[in-house]
């Protein structure tokens, strides 16, 4: 089976999210906003796992 050719737009709406049960990607977003893990998970749940949302629900 040949390998799928990965695309650019299959990464970009990747990296728009926040992937909660992905523990790297939690502390990413953690360390990248000052807040804690249990915050950012906490936002996740919240407000959905947009990326952009979960930051500016993190910057209240």
């Amino acid at each position: 089976m040949a390998a799928k050719k990965k695309t650019a737009r299959g990464r970009k709406q990747d990296r728009a999210r926040v992937a909660k049960g992905q523990d790297y990607e939690v502390r990413y977003e953690a360390e990248k906003t000052g807040r804690s893990v249990s915050a950012v998970k906490k936002a996740v749940k919240k407000v959905g796992n947009s990326r952009k949302r979960v930051e500016k629900r993190l910057a209240r």
